[in-house]
């Protein structure tokens, strides 16, 4: 059994407090409380992908564009070392399935500015691609 509570204002509580108390006792419980985000967006999923990842592979050869979401989530946010089978691997400490509305736009901010830095222009989104729906 799973299910999803959202608190949205109100006594909005009294109705977790109902599902806590109607789960069966004679089985162990894990609750978990979290604040709400809304997730990343399609459009702005799309713009990373569709613009800013295709205007930087312009610019490489033999790099595809899981190379390049590699390359950028892991120097945004940090690399973890693997190792085994006789090889090293880096991989990115993060995913960008994960991030908030805001926390994309910080992401594909941080994409802009590499590029920049590398000289490779990136066209601006189209209206309203960063913003929450």
């Amino acid at each position: 059994m799973s299910e999803y509570v959202l608190v949205t204002g109100g006594d909005g509580r009294a109705g977790m407090c109902k599902t806590i108390e109607y789960l069966p006792l004679d089985r162990a419980w894990r609750v978990t409380i979290e604040e709400y985000k809304v997730r990343r967006t399609d459009s702005q999923n799309s713009y990373l992908w569709g613009v800013c990842y295709r205007s930087i592979k312009q610019h490489l050869e033999g790099w595809d564009l899981e190379d390049i979401h590699e390359f950028f989530m892991g120097e945004c946010f940090g690399w973890e070392t693997i190792v085994g089978l006789g090889t090293v691997q880096r991989k990115p400490l993060q995913h960008s399935s994960r991030l908030n509305v805001e926390e994309f736009s910080q992401y594909v901010e941080f994409v802009q500015r590499k590029a920049a830095e590398l000289g490779i222009v990136v066209p601006e989104p189209s209206r309203g691609i960063q913003s929450v729906p």
